[in-house]
Protein backbone atom coordinates (compact mmCIF):
# COMPACT_ATOMS: atom_id res chain seq x y z
CA UNK A 1 0.00 0.00 0.00
CA UNK A 2 2.96 2.34 0.70
CA UNK A 3 4.58 1.73 -2.82
CA UNK A 4 0.94 1.93 -4.55
CA UNK A 5 -0.07 5.60 -3.06
CA UNK A 6 3.96 6.89 -2.97
CA UNK A 7 4.61 7.35 0.22
CA UNK A 8 8.41 7.74 0.24
CA UNK A 9 8.26 10.04 -2.40
CA UNK A 10 5.46 12.10 -1.38
CA UNK A 11 7.12 12.08 2.54
CA UNK A 12 3.75 10.76 4.60
CA UNK A 13 2.81 7.67 6.56
CA UNK A 14 -0.17 5.85 7.58
CA UNK A 15 -0.99 8.62 10.41
CA UNK A 16 -1.19 11.31 8.45
CA UNK A 17 -3.13 9.92 5.81
CA UNK A 18 -5.87 8.69 8.39
CA UNK A 19 -5.77 11.96 10.57
CA UNK A 20 -6.22 13.45 6.98
CA UNK A 21 -8.98 11.78 6.06
CA UNK A 22 -10.59 11.59 9.01
CA UNK A 23 -10.32 15.78 9.33
CA UNK A 24 -11.74 15.38 5.75
CA UNK A 25 -14.58 14.18 6.77
CA UNK A 26 -15.13 15.40 9.82
CA UNK A 27 -15.32 19.26 8.02
CA UNK A 28 -18.32 17.84 5.13
CA UNK A 29 -19.82 15.66 7.32
CA UNK A 30 -22.60 18.45 7.74
CA UNK A 31 -23.76 17.19 3.98
CA UNK A 32 -25.06 14.42 5.21
CA UNK A 33 -27.84 16.67 7.02
CA UNK A 34 -27.84 19.97 4.93
CA UNK A 35 -28.22 17.80 1.32
CA UNK A 36 -31.42 15.75 2.88
CA UNK A 37 -33.05 18.63 4.17
CA UNK A 38 -32.25 20.64 0.86
CA UNK A 39 -33.58 18.39 -1.42
CA UNK A 40 -36.51 17.20 0.45
CA UNK A 41 -38.36 20.35 -0.67
CA UNK A 42 -38.04 19.41 -3.78
CA UNK A 43 -40.25 16.36 -2.83
CA UNK A 44 -37.48 13.58 -2.43
CA UNK A 45 -38.09 11.60 0.55
CA UNK A 46 -35.14 12.65 3.53
CA UNK A 47 -34.14 9.34 4.77
CA UNK A 48 -33.79 8.00 1.11
CA UNK A 49 -31.52 10.91 0.34
CA UNK A 50 -29.64 10.86 3.56
CA UNK A 51 -28.71 6.76 2.37
CA UNK A 52 -27.99 8.47 -1.56
CA UNK A 53 -25.39 11.19 -0.04
CA UNK A 54 -23.59 8.62 2.43
CA UNK A 55 -23.28 6.37 -0.89
CA UNK A 56 -22.23 9.05 -3.46
CA UNK A 57 -19.46 10.76 -0.97
CA UNK A 58 -18.21 7.38 -0.40
CA UNK A 59 -17.86 5.97 -3.65
CA UNK A 60 -16.98 9.25 -4.97
CA UNK A 61 -13.81 9.19 -2.37
CA UNK A 62 -13.17 5.85 -3.18
CA UNK A 63 -12.77 6.77 -7.40
CA UNK A 64 -10.95 9.25 -5.90
CA UNK A 65 -8.79 7.68 -3.75
CA UNK A 66 -7.94 4.71 -5.78
CA UNK A 67 -8.09 5.58 -9.30
CA UNK A 68 -6.66 9.43 -8.91
CA UNK A 69 -3.94 8.81 -6.07
CA UNK A 70 -5.30 12.39 -4.96
CA UNK A 71 -6.61 13.36 -0.91
CA UNK A 72 -9.54 14.86 -2.26
CA UNK A 73 -13.00 14.02 -1.21
CA UNK A 74 -16.03 14.02 -2.69
CA UNK A 75 -19.85 14.71 -2.05
CA UNK A 76 -23.35 15.93 -2.97
CA UNK A 77 -21.99 19.96 -3.95
CA UNK A 78 -23.45 22.86 -1.97
CA UNK A 79 -24.90 25.26 -4.69
CA UNK A 80 -25.90 22.68 -6.96
CA UNK A 81 -28.17 21.11 -4.58
CA UNK A 82 -29.60 24.44 -4.41
CA UNK A 83 -30.13 24.99 -7.95
CA UNK A 84 -31.57 21.42 -7.76
CA UNK A 85 -33.94 22.03 -6.02
CA UNK A 86 -35.00 25.98 -6.08
CA UNK A 87 -34.12 27.00 -9.80
CA UNK A 88 -35.20 23.13 -11.42
CA UNK A 89 -37.66 21.78 -9.65
CA UNK A 90 -39.43 24.81 -7.93
CA UNK A 91 -38.55 26.99 -10.41
CA UNK A 92 -38.81 25.57 -13.58
CA UNK A 93 -41.46 23.30 -12.48
CA UNK A 94 -39.52 20.22 -13.37
CA UNK A 95 -40.10 16.92 -11.46
CA UNK A 96 -37.35 15.84 -9.04
CA UNK A 97 -36.90 12.14 -10.98
CA UNK A 98 -36.53 14.30 -14.56
CA UNK A 99 -33.97 16.76 -12.87
CA UNK A 100 -32.09 13.34 -11.74
CA UNK A 101 -31.78 13.01 -15.17
CA UNK A 102 -30.21 15.90 -16.01
CA UNK A 103 -27.81 15.71 -13.00
CA UNK A 104 -26.93 12.12 -14.71
CA UNK A 105 -26.94 13.65 -18.25
CA UNK A 106 -24.19 16.23 -17.17
CA UNK A 107 -22.05 13.26 -15.57
CA UNK A 108 -22.35 11.28 -18.80
CA UNK A 109 -21.01 14.16 -20.95
CA UNK A 110 -18.10 14.71 -17.97
CA UNK A 111 -17.30 11.21 -18.45
CA UNK A 112 -16.54 11.76 -22.36
CA UNK A 113 -14.67 15.25 -21.54
CA UNK A 114 -12.67 12.83 -19.26
CA UNK A 115 -11.59 10.48 -21.30
CA UNK A 116 -11.30 12.50 -24.56
CA UNK A 117 -8.70 14.69 -22.56
CA UNK A 118 -10.61 17.64 -23.01
CA UNK A 119 -10.92 18.63 -19.53
CA UNK A 120 -7.75 17.92 -18.36
CA UNK A 121 -6.26 19.98 -21.47
CA UNK A 122 -8.23 22.74 -20.11
CA UNK A 123 -6.89 22.93 -16.56
CA UNK A 124 -3.21 22.90 -17.81
CA UNK A 125 -4.16 25.50 -19.92
CA UNK A 126 -4.94 27.90 -17.58
CA UNK A 127 -1.77 29.99 -16.12
CA UNK A 128 0.11 29.37 -13.22
CA UNK A 129 -1.03 33.36 -11.88
CA UNK A 130 -4.64 32.66 -12.46
CA UNK A 131 -4.51 28.91 -10.55
CA UNK A 132 -2.54 30.99 -7.99
CA UNK A 133 -5.32 33.20 -7.71
CA UNK A 134 -8.25 30.43 -7.78
CA UNK A 135 -5.95 28.55 -4.48
CA UNK A 136 -6.08 32.11 -2.92
CA UNK A 137 -10.10 32.76 -4.06
CA UNK A 138 -11.28 29.35 -2.50
CA UNK A 139 -9.42 30.19 0.76
CA UNK A 140 -11.65 33.94 1.35
CA UNK A 141 -14.52 31.38 0.05
CA UNK A 142 -14.75 28.44 2.97
CA UNK A 143 -13.84 31.51 5.43
CA UNK A 144 -16.40 33.57 4.35
CA UNK A 145 -18.63 29.88 5.10
CA UNK A 146 -16.94 29.47 8.08
CA UNK A 147 -17.97 33.08 9.43
CA UNK A 148 -21.36 32.24 8.50
CA UNK A 149 -21.65 29.32 10.22
CA UNK A 150 -20.21 30.32 13.34
CA UNK A 151 -22.84 33.30 12.97
CA UNK A 152 -20.01 36.09 13.01
CA UNK A 153 -20.82 37.08 9.80
CA UNK A 154 -24.68 37.67 9.42
CA UNK A 155 -26.75 38.92 6.88
CA UNK A 156 -28.02 42.20 7.17
CA UNK A 157 -30.74 43.93 4.46
CA UNK A 158 -28.49 47.15 4.52
CA UNK A 159 -25.22 46.16 4.05
CA UNK A 160 -25.70 42.74 2.97
CA UNK A 161 -23.46 41.11 5.32
CA UNK A 162 -22.35 42.78 9.06
CA UNK A 163 -20.85 41.54 12.14
CA UNK A 164 -23.51 39.29 14.16
CA UNK A 165 -23.74 38.65 18.02
CA UNK A 166 -20.47 37.29 19.12
CA UNK A 167 -21.91 36.92 22.52
CA UNK A 168 -23.90 33.96 21.70
CA UNK A 169 -23.37 30.97 22.50
CA UNK A 170 -22.59 29.04 19.41
CA UNK A 171 -20.02 31.87 18.04
CA UNK A 172 -18.16 32.15 21.07
CA UNK A 173 -17.66 28.12 21.00
CA UNK A 174 -16.69 28.45 17.11
CA UNK A 175 -14.27 31.74 18.30
CA UNK A 176 -13.08 29.42 21.12
CA UNK A 177 -12.43 26.69 18.85
CA UNK A 178 -10.51 29.33 16.18
CA UNK A 179 -8.61 29.83 19.04
CA UNK A 180 -7.78 26.40 20.24
CA UNK A 181 -6.99 25.80 16.65
CA UNK A 182 -4.79 28.73 15.71
CA UNK A 183 -2.94 28.01 19.12
CA UNK A 184 -1.71 24.02 17.71
CA UNK A 185 -0.98 25.36 14.12
CA UNK A 186 1.04 27.83 15.43
CA UNK A 187 3.08 25.13 17.86
CA UNK A 188 3.40 23.01 14.53
CA UNK A 189 1.35 20.39 15.90
CA UNK A 190 1.07 17.49 13.14
CA UNK A 191 -3.29 16.89 13.07
CA UNK A 192 -3.86 20.35 14.97
CA UNK A 193 -6.84 21.39 12.78
CA UNK A 194 -8.67 17.81 13.70
CA UNK A 195 -7.72 18.07 17.52
CA UNK A 196 -9.12 21.76 17.45
CA UNK A 197 -12.76 20.18 16.25
CA UNK A 198 -12.38 17.49 18.55
CA UNK A 199 -11.66 19.98 21.37
CA UNK A 200 -14.01 22.69 20.18
CA UNK A 201 -17.15 19.62 19.91
CA UNK A 202 -16.30 18.53 23.68
CA UNK A 203 -16.69 21.86 24.90
CA UNK A 204 -19.58 22.17 23.12
CA UNK A 205 -21.31 19.55 24.71
CA UNK A 206 -19.81 20.62 28.58
CA UNK A 207 -21.72 23.52 28.14
CA UNK A 208 -24.64 22.18 26.49
CA UNK A 209 -23.60 24.12 22.94
CA UNK A 210 -23.64 20.74 21.34
CA UNK A 211 -26.63 17.96 21.89
CA UNK A 212 -25.36 14.77 23.27
CA UNK A 213 -25.99 11.90 20.53
CA UNK A 214 -29.57 10.23 22.43
CA UNK A 215 -28.09 6.94 20.77
CA UNK A 216 -25.09 5.74 19.10
CA UNK A 217 -26.25 3.17 16.40
CA UNK A 218 -29.26 3.68 14.34
CA UNK A 219 -30.86 1.36 11.68
CA UNK A 220 -30.12 2.26 7.76
CA UNK A 221 -32.90 3.26 6.19
CA UNK A 222 -34.57 2.36 2.96
CA UNK A 223 -32.89 3.82 -0.12
CA UNK A 224 -35.78 2.75 -2.62
CA UNK A 225 -37.79 5.85 -3.37
CA UNK A 226 -35.17 7.49 -4.79
CA UNK A 227 -32.78 4.39 -6.48
CA UNK A 228 -33.16 4.23 -9.99
CA UNK A 229 -35.41 7.27 -10.40
CA UNK A 230 -32.82 9.13 -12.51
CA UNK A 231 -34.05 6.40 -15.83
CA UNK A 232 -38.43 7.11 -15.01
CA UNK A 233 -37.56 10.23 -18.01
CA UNK A 234 -36.84 7.38 -20.38
CA UNK A 235 -40.23 6.55 -19.96
CA UNK A 236 -41.55 9.69 -21.71
CA UNK A 237 -39.36 11.10 -23.93
CA UNK A 238 -40.78 14.77 -24.17
CA UNK A 239 -39.50 15.36 -20.58
CA UNK A 240 -35.76 15.50 -22.05
CA UNK A 241 -36.49 16.38 -25.44
CA UNK A 242 -36.91 20.15 -24.99
CA UNK A 243 -34.96 23.51 -24.31
CA UNK A 244 -35.40 23.59 -20.37
CA UNK A 245 -33.89 19.42 -19.78
CA UNK A 246 -31.24 21.16 -22.23
CA UNK A 247 -30.41 23.92 -20.25
CA UNK A 248 -30.53 22.27 -16.88
CA UNK A 249 -28.04 19.77 -18.47
CA UNK A 250 -25.60 22.27 -19.64
CA UNK A 251 -26.26 24.12 -16.10
CA UNK A 252 -25.29 21.06 -13.86
CA UNK A 253 -22.33 20.89 -16.57
CA UNK A 254 -20.81 24.13 -16.35
CA UNK A 255 -20.44 24.71 -12.66
CA UNK A 256 -19.64 21.29 -11.66
CA UNK A 257 -16.27 21.44 -14.51
CA UNK A 258 -15.00 24.95 -13.09
CA UNK A 259 -15.85 24.00 -9.32
CA UNK A 260 -14.19 20.49 -9.66
CA UNK A 261 -11.45 22.45 -11.88
CA UNK A 262 -11.00 25.08 -8.93
CA UNK A 263 -10.93 22.44 -5.99
CA UNK A 264 -8.33 20.16 -7.82
CA UNK A 265 -6.19 23.33 -8.55
CA UNK A 266 -6.18 24.70 -5.00
CA UNK A 267 -6.11 21.37 -3.22
CA UNK A 268 -3.10 19.81 -5.22
CA UNK A 269 -1.59 23.48 -5.06
CA UNK A 270 -1.85 23.41 -1.15
CA UNK A 271 -0.19 19.86 -0.75
CA UNK A 272 2.74 20.72 -3.00
CA UNK A 273 1.35 17.83 -5.86
CA UNK A 274 1.30 20.35 -8.83
CA UNK A 275 4.57 19.78 -11.19
CA UNK A 276 5.51 22.79 -14.05
CA UNK A 277 1.55 24.24 -13.97
CA UNK A 278 0.70 20.76 -14.49
CA UNK A 279 -1.82 18.63 -12.62
CA UNK A 280 -0.60 15.04 -12.36
CA UNK A 281 -3.12 12.82 -13.32
CA UNK A 282 -5.83 15.33 -13.59
CA UNK A 283 -7.61 13.19 -16.53
CA UNK A 284 -7.63 10.47 -13.71
CA UNK A 285 -9.18 12.94 -11.26
CA UNK A 286 -12.07 14.06 -13.21
CA UNK A 287 -12.66 10.76 -14.32
CA UNK A 288 -13.57 9.87 -10.94
CA UNK A 289 -15.56 13.27 -10.20
CA UNK A 290 -17.44 12.62 -13.14
CA UNK A 291 -18.47 8.31 -12.30
CA UNK A 292 -19.60 9.59 -8.89
CA UNK A 293 -21.73 12.07 -10.53
CA UNK A 294 -23.75 9.95 -12.68
CA UNK A 295 -23.50 7.18 -9.55
CA UNK A 296 -24.83 9.88 -6.89
CA UNK A 297 -27.63 10.28 -10.09
CA UNK A 298 -28.75 6.87 -9.75
CA UNK A 299 -29.03 6.81 -6.04
CA UNK A 300 -30.95 9.65 -5.89
CA UNK A 301 -28.59 12.90 -4.99
CA UNK A 302 -28.03 15.84 -6.50
CA UNK A 303 -24.47 16.74 -8.71
CA UNK A 304 -21.35 15.09 -6.34
CA UNK A 305 -18.05 16.49 -6.66
CA UNK A 306 -14.98 17.36 -5.31
CA UNK A 307 -15.15 19.34 -1.86
CA UNK A 308 -12.84 22.09 -1.24
CA UNK A 309 -13.01 20.85 2.36
CA UNK A 310 -10.37 18.74 1.58
CA UNK A 311 -7.65 21.31 2.01
CA UNK A 312 -8.36 21.08 6.05
CA UNK A 313 -6.96 17.42 5.50
CA UNK A 314 -3.98 18.48 3.36
CA UNK A 315 -3.80 20.94 6.55
CA UNK A 316 -3.55 17.91 8.72
CA UNK A 317 -1.02 16.01 6.59
CA UNK A 318 -2.96 14.01 3.67
CA UNK A 319 -0.88 13.82 0.57
CA UNK A 320 -2.32 10.65 -1.09
CA UNK A 321 -5.45 8.96 -2.13
CA UNK A 322 -4.92 7.05 0.96
CA UNK A 323 -6.80 9.61 2.74
CA UNK A 324 -9.06 10.00 0.21
CA UNK A 325 -10.20 6.24 0.76
CA UNK A 326 -10.88 6.95 4.86
CA UNK A 327 -12.82 9.84 4.30
CA UNK A 328 -15.09 6.85 1.90
CA UNK A 329 -15.10 4.46 4.32
CA UNK A 330 -15.95 6.80 6.88
CA UNK A 331 -19.25 8.07 5.10
CA UNK A 332 -20.42 4.11 4.78
CA UNK A 333 -19.69 4.04 8.56
CA UNK A 334 -21.98 6.76 9.37
CA UNK A 335 -24.91 5.07 7.77
CA UNK A 336 -24.64 3.16 10.95
CA UNK A 337 -23.77 5.90 13.45
CA UNK A 338 -25.64 9.20 12.13
CA UNK A 339 -26.72 10.16 15.44
CA UNK A 340 -23.33 10.81 16.61
CA UNK A 341 -22.70 13.21 13.62
CA UNK A 342 -25.42 15.76 15.47
CA UNK A 343 -22.12 16.84 17.32
CA UNK A 344 -20.39 17.93 14.34
CA UNK A 345 -22.07 21.43 14.32
CA UNK A 346 -21.41 24.38 11.79
CA UNK A 347 -19.64 26.21 14.62
CA UNK A 348 -17.65 22.84 15.42
CA UNK A 349 -16.18 22.68 11.97
CA UNK A 350 -16.35 26.50 11.11
CA UNK A 351 -12.87 27.24 12.91
CA UNK A 352 -11.45 24.57 10.37
CA UNK A 353 -12.71 26.33 7.46
CA UNK A 354 -11.26 29.47 9.02
CA UNK A 355 -8.26 28.28 9.56
CA UNK A 356 -7.80 26.60 6.65
CA UNK A 357 -8.59 29.57 4.28
CA UNK A 358 -6.06 31.59 6.09
CA UNK A 359 -3.44 29.04 4.41
CA UNK A 360 -4.73 29.16 1.58
CA UNK A 361 -4.15 32.69 0.65
CA UNK A 362 -0.62 32.01 1.32
CA UNK A 363 -0.49 32.09 -2.53
CA UNK A 364 -1.26 35.28 -2.84
CA UNK A 365 2.28 35.77 -2.49
CA UNK A 366 2.83 34.09 -5.91
CA UNK A 367 1.06 36.39 -8.21
CA UNK A 368 2.69 39.38 -9.99
CA UNK A 369 0.76 42.31 -8.92
CA UNK A 370 3.11 44.69 -10.24
CA UNK A 371 1.71 43.61 -13.83
CA UNK A 372 -1.90 45.33 -14.49
CA UNK A 373 -2.73 43.30 -16.82
CA UNK A 374 -2.34 39.89 -14.41
CA UNK A 375 -3.27 41.67 -10.88
CA UNK A 376 -7.24 43.05 -12.14
CA UNK A 377 -8.38 39.46 -13.46
CA UNK A 378 -6.78 37.38 -10.85
CA UNK A 379 -7.98 39.93 -8.03
CA UNK A 380 -11.57 39.19 -9.71
CA UNK A 381 -11.16 35.70 -9.55
CA UNK A 382 -10.63 36.01 -6.21
CA UNK A 383 -12.87 38.40 -4.61
CA UNK A 384 -15.44 37.49 -6.96
CA UNK A 385 -16.05 33.81 -4.99
CA UNK A 386 -16.92 34.23 -1.45
CA UNK A 387 -19.27 37.37 -2.79
CA UNK A 388 -20.76 35.80 -5.98
CA UNK A 389 -20.83 32.00 -3.36
CA UNK A 390 -19.92 30.28 -5.75
CA UNK A 391 -16.29 29.09 -7.14
CA UNK A 392 -17.31 28.44 -10.40
CA UNK A 393 -18.47 32.59 -11.06
CA UNK A 394 -15.44 34.08 -9.57
CA UNK A 395 -13.12 31.58 -12.12
CA UNK A 396 -15.76 32.59 -15.46
CA UNK A 397 -15.33 36.45 -14.41
CA UNK A 398 -11.24 36.59 -14.10
CA UNK A 399 -11.10 34.20 -17.36
CA UNK A 400 -13.62 37.68 -19.33
CA UNK A 401 -10.77 39.93 -18.41
CA UNK A 402 -7.66 37.66 -18.20
CA UNK A 403 -7.72 37.78 -22.26
CA UNK A 404 -9.17 41.65 -22.65
CA UNK A 405 -5.99 42.80 -20.26
CA UNK A 406 -3.55 40.27 -21.74
CA UNK A 407 -4.41 41.55 -25.27
CA UNK A 408 -4.17 45.35 -24.23
CA UNK A 409 -0.69 44.76 -22.55
CA UNK A 410 0.47 43.58 -25.78
CA UNK A 411 0.92 39.80 -24.24
CA UNK A 412 -1.93 38.07 -26.97
CA UNK A 413 0.80 35.48 -28.00
CA UNK A 414 1.16 34.47 -23.89
CA UNK A 415 -2.48 33.56 -23.85
CA UNK A 416 -3.12 30.18 -24.75
CA UNK A 417 -5.66 29.49 -27.24
CA UNK A 418 -8.00 27.84 -24.89
CA UNK A 419 -8.60 30.62 -22.65
CA UNK A 420 -10.19 32.91 -25.56
CA UNK A 421 -12.38 29.88 -26.31
CA UNK A 422 -13.08 29.73 -22.30
CA UNK A 423 -13.26 33.29 -23.07
CA UNK A 424 -16.32 33.43 -25.08
CA UNK A 425 -18.03 30.22 -23.40
CA UNK A 426 -18.28 32.32 -20.03
CA UNK A 427 -19.62 35.29 -21.76
CA UNK A 428 -22.55 33.08 -23.49
CA UNK A 429 -23.20 31.33 -19.94
CA UNK A 430 -23.77 34.94 -18.09
CA UNK A 431 -25.64 35.73 -21.27
CA UNK A 432 -28.22 32.72 -21.81
CA UNK A 433 -28.02 30.35 -18.71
Amino acid sequence: MKKYFQFEELGTNYRREILGGLTTFLSMAYILAVNPGMLEAAGMDYNAVFVATALAAAVGCLFMGLIAKYPIALAPGMGLNAFFTFSVVMGMGMAWETALTGVMFSGVVFIVLSLSGIRETIINAIPAQLKYAVGAGIGLFITFVGFQGAGIIVNDDSTLTVLGDVTSGNTLLAVFGIFVTAIFMAKKISGGIFYGMVITAVAGMIFGLVKLPEKVVSTIPSLEPTFGAAFQAFGNLDLILNLDFLIVVLTFLFVDFFDTAGTLMAVAGQAGLVKDNKLPRAGKALLADSLATVTGAIFGTSTTTSYVESTAGVAAGARTGLAAVVTGILFLISLFFSPVLAVVTSAVTAPALIIVGALMVSSLKLIEWDKIEIAIPAFLVMICMPLGYSIATGIAIGFIFYPITMLVAGRSKEVHPIMYGLFVIFLCYFIFL
